[in-house]
């Protein structure tokens, strides 16, 4: 017998390439997961995010706030969706995630720079995701300075050749001190849940079809929902088990602060680990076996880690790229814990997050019924 033979090394070969033809999921995957990768990383990944919404407290409507403004608007890096009233609807922009600046020009604003008072322009940011803001804050300095340059006119021309007239104050909320832990573990629950329960799920259901049992199950008069119920509560208690061992964890280690509504915090992870593990079901009824669940799984992972916000700033991320993360539960749910541990958020502020969660939840559990369904024929 040769030590090498080609008719045995082909043999095997072929065999090889006639089980890749059959695990279609398992070469759709290999292509696939590149493929979305170089379109994520080369048109969705953006560092540097512009067009960040700003809103505007005007005290003083005078030529010379509307011209800082207006430079600021035609800088790329902020985008003037309109004016606020008062310091509480400001606050209220950034807290709810609607804002990313508030501007404030003060009460007399022109006439205390024509007194030599030097005033001060305070911009709020949001620095909940120091990313997001980073560069628009370090280029903020030099947009304005190339504003008061081309308005410092009339009567205003006597103060243009000294220091500059007025300052600018950027005051970070919610995160002063921009550290990276305190916007990146918060967001990092929602990642482990969805790594975790949707796994879980999907592998845990399969087995038992690969075992047989579930035929056993289908042979009785439980219903679908039923079952679904029945196999997706139990890993609730899962979930608790990590969101507890986190929140202290994040707590102890890195000093992430809560300062949010506990009932809100526990609404919105309730609905999320039960989207999750649905989410989780539904890929059990498109796979036959457990590895393939497990490549599911792993494909679905790479969209949420890079289109939900988690690692790269949302704002950056181009108009289609943004649609396909508000498709994700994710998205909405690290958006809430954010908002609860790091701004204060009370139930009524996360209220549009939960909806969000709610019809996505709603639109898996549909699909996985009718797929289940299905699989009873």
């Amino acid at each position: 017998m040769s030590l090498f033979s080609l008719s045995r090394f082909g043999a095997v070969l072929f065999k090889e390439f006639v089980q890749m033809r059959r695990d279609r999921l398992t070469f759709a995957m290999m292509i696939g997961i590149p493929i979305v990768q170089l379109l994520i990383f080369g048109f969705a990944i953006n560092t540097d995010p512009r067009n960040l919404p700003t809103l505007v407290e005007l005290n003083d409507p005078s030529p010379v706030a509307r011209a800082v403004i207006s430079g600021m608007d035609t800088s790329d890096y902020f985008a003037f969706q309109g004016f606020v009233f008062g310091p509480e609807a400001g606050d209220r922009a950034l807290r709810d995630g609607s804002a990313n600046f508030v501007v404030v020009i003060p009460a007399d604003f022109e006439r205390d720079i024509l007194r030599g008072l030097a005033p001060e322009i305070l911009v709020a940011a949001d620095a909940s995701d120091p990313t997001a803001v980073g560069s628009a804050v370090a280029a903020l300095g030099g947009i304005v300075d190339r504003a008061i340059a081309q308005n410092l006119g009339g009567p205003l021309t006597k103060v243009a050749p000294g220091a500059p007239p007025f300052s600018v104050v950027v005051h970070k909320q919610f995160n002063p001190e921009g550290k990276t832990a305190t916007n990146i573990v918060p967001g990092l629950l929602a990642i482990i849940l969805a790594m975790t329960m949707v796994m879980i799920t999907a592998v845990a259901i399969v087995r038992e079809i690969e075992r047989g049992t579930m035929e056993a199950l289908i042979a009785t008069p439980v219903r679908p929902t039923e079952v679904m119920l029945g196999k997706i509560l139990p890993y609730v208690v899962v979930g608790y088990i990590q969101t507890l061992v986190f929140l202290v964890a994040a707590k102890l280690l890195f000093d992430v602060p809560f300062n949010g509504s506990r009932l809100a915090f526990f609404a919105g992870f309730n609905l999320y680990i039960v989207v999750n593990l649905a989410l989780g079901f539904l890929i059990s009824t498109l796979v036959r076996t457990q590895m393939q669940a497990m490549q599911a799984s792993f494909f679905l992972i790479l969209p949420i880690i890079l289109l939900s916000g988690f690692m790269f700033p949302f704002a950056g991320m181009p108009g289609w790229a943004q649609t396909i993360g508000t498709a994700i539960p994710a998205t909405h749910f690290l958006r809430l814990v954010r908002k609860v541990m790091l701004k204060g958020a009370e139930i009524a502020d996360i209220a549009g997050d939960l909806r969000a969660m709610a019809l996505i939840g709603s639109v898996i559990v549909l699909i996985a019924l009718l797929r289940y369904r299905q699989t009873l024929d």
